[in-house]
């Protein structure tokens, strides 16, 4: 059978994923803050067990996921051990975006920052596990300013200043269009460095007055639609030099005052423009001020009647500085539409304290992600974060009024992300976006912690119930194994969840008794089944009903996934090592790469417990 090859990357282990077990999430109320009814969800937990335990509850849910994975720079920060070779980064990147994929809404998007070490290999094992299909976007972010940077220890290299952001979605035939962004310039400031730099700035013009409008004829669009054209008589127009003398206003003033009248003449590149100027000119008016009215089929003035005015004898059409600004504060700002590049190197200055917590050489700025959620979700969206950081997804998320999940195995989801997110609840950290969000606090955040494994070895080896799980966290584990949604029935205690309406599992350390089952199966309705979780049964249960399964704890779930490992950060892979090959193979399409020996003989290890000194 002939095998339709394709393009892939490989490496040494990737195929050996992990075998998942299903855990559950227990709530700490001691740790958890605020409203007692938020949904916003602080996990701490090595994230790859945690993606696997929200799987259940919340697949195809999440709008939006922003992630910031360790960089393997082969830096050693603070917080965050992230050296490791390329074959260990892939394996530890590839099941935790597997299950970002499946967590996330067919109208959603994932953003994956990194910087050029890993960014072209993870671009291209996201085009595998997410589809190049589904390829958005690379968003080019400037990070900082090297200017005057001394460059030490990088002689043969450029000094960094830029990282990259993959962006994917989920389905890209569902994703709606992002939702413009912008950066913000006082006009005042933009206007002094055209004349800084010998530009000319445009917008000098003001339409005092529109002046009176006579209906001289009508011409069509491309569709055939009626295009109305209007004379314009006693118009007025000044210059922003000729309103400062006569009002006696400055600059500044002048701009606020008549934010909406100033203008400045374009020849645009549109059809519209053409139709006009030939059925003026067929009139042989003597006359230079026109205006029209029409129904745009697109833009943002779609579907509703739209006015343009046109001047001189080439019918300039006059573009308004009202559509590129906005008063924001009484300060009239110029907006310059983003597109794939992206400068935050201004706000990464003043890092340090942002959140009121420190954290060296990882925090992205909350101006950041704010701007990646302001293009990709609106209020009430779920966003997720699985490498949490000192917590600022998670923060900018409840200033904006999105519901949010933030996971984080490092100890810092203790020292940094609680504190700054009660403080967050609180209203007291007005730092980051707070400001232009106007936030004042609220909400809450529920904290939860991964369920140990559910087996353990004993003494002798053998395979047992972790002594640690009481009644409630066994059966809402078995329940999460088999596929049920843990939904105790508060009137038939064997009813503890479900598959479907009429399927449902019933877990217990009691020996089942046939007396048990008949009684059980006298309970049943017509045609629901249930599957019997226990320690140990008769005999004589076995097959007794055909709508009643029984099955011994732990012996059902041996083989099925790695009992007893706590942490997935460490993936080292076990392959053999060959003692004469070099200590590097660069990695590449159809390749394979030795994973690089310590002098010690021991594989280097990386601690993947969150971002690049990963934050965000």
């Amino acid at each position: 059978m002939n095998h339709k090859p394709k393009l892939e990357l490989t490496w040494i282990g990737k195929d050996q994923q992990p075998k998942l077990e299903p855990r559950i999430l227990i709530e700490d109320p001691e740790k958890s803050y605020g409203d007692k009814n938020t949904e916003n969800m602080l996990i701490y937990g090595d994230n790859l067990l945690a993606l696997k335990a929200l799987e259940q509850d919340f697949a195809g849910k999440i709008k939006c996921i922003y992630i910031d994975p360790p960089y393997n720079t082969g830096n050693a920060f603070e917080y965050y051990d992230d050296g490791v070779e390329h074959s260990i980064w892939l394996s530890l990147m590839k099941p935790r975006l597997e299950s970002l994929k499946t967590l996330l809404r067919d109208d959603g998007k994932i953003f994956v920052q990194i910087d050029d070490e890993e960014q072209a290999y993870l671009k291209v094992i996201m085009d595998e596990i997410f589809g190049r299909q589904n390829f958005v976007n690379t968003i080019t972010v400037n990070m900082k300013n090297v200017a005057g940077a001394s460059g030490g220890g990088e002689d043969k290299r450029l000094k960094k200043n830029i990282e990259y952001i993959h962006v994917y979605s989920k389905n890209y035939l569902s994703v709606i269009p992002f939702t413009n962004a912008y950066d913000y310039l006082p006009i005042n400031d933009v206007v002094q460095s055209y004349r800084d730099e010998g530009k000319s700035w445009k917008y000098t013009s003001v339409l005092i007055y529109e002046g009176d409008k006579e209906y001289i004829c009508s011409t069509t669009d491309g569709d055939g639609n009626e295009i109305k054209i209007f004379c314009r008589y006693n118009s007025v127009i000044k210059s922003i030099n000729q309103i400062m003398t006569e009002e006696n206003l400055s600059e500044e003033d002048v701009y606020s005052k008549y934010s909406d009248k100033i203008f400045q003449t374009q020849m645009p590149q549109s059809s519209i423009r053409p139709r006009v100027m030939e059925k003026i000119n067929s009139l042989h008016l003597e006359h230079d001020f026109f205006s029209i009215e029409y129904v745009p089929k697109t833009g943002r003035n779609k579907g509703r009647i739209y006015e343009q005015f046109y001047k001189g004898n080439n019918f300039r059409l006059l573009a308004w500085l009202r559509d590129v600004s906005e008063e924001i504060d009484g300060v009239l700002y110029k907006k310059e539409l983003q597109g794939t590049y992206w400068n935050f190197a201004s706000e990464t200055k003043n890092l340090t304290k942002e959140g009121q917590v420190q954290f060296p050489n990882g925090k992205k700025p909350e101006a950041l992600i704010h701007r990646v959620f302001q293009t990709s979700t609106e209020v009430g969206d779920i966003v997720l974060d699985s490498f949490l950081g000192s917590g600022t997804t998670a923060a900018v998320a409840h200033k904006m009024n999105r519901k949010w999940i933030g996971i984080e195995l490092g100890e810092h989801c203790h020292t940094h992300c609680i504190p700054r997110l009660q403080k967050v609840c609180d209203g007291t950290d007005q730092g980051g976006i707070s400001e232009a969000v106007e936030w004042k606090g609220g909400g809450g955040f529920k904290y939860y912690y991964l369920a140990p494994s559910l087996l353990k070895q004993d003494k002798y080896g053998n395979w047992v119930i972790n002594p640690e799980y009481n009644g409630n966290m066994l059966a809402s584990a078995m329940a999460k194994h088999e596929g049920f949604r843990y939904q105790p029935d508060e009137q038939i205690y064997w009813k503890q969840g479900q598959s479907t309406e009429k399927d449902f599992i019933y877990t217990t350390t009691q020996f089942i008794t046939v007396e048990t089952l008949d009684r059980i199966h006298e309970e049943m309705q017509n045609r629901e089944s249930l599957l019997i979780c226990c320690k140990s049964f008769s005999k004589a249960c076995e097959d007794r009903y055909s709508n009643i399964t029984i099955k011994k704890i732990p012996k059902m779930l041996l083989g099925r996934c790695e009992f007893g490992k706590e942490d997935y950060s460490l993936n080292i892979i076990n392959a053999p090592v060959d003692p004469d090959a070099p200590d590097f193979i660069p990695i590449g399409f159809n390749s394979s790469l030795q994973t690089k020996k310590k002098k010690n003989g021991k594989n280097e290890p990386n601690l993947f417990n969150s971002e690049n000194g990963g934050e965000e």
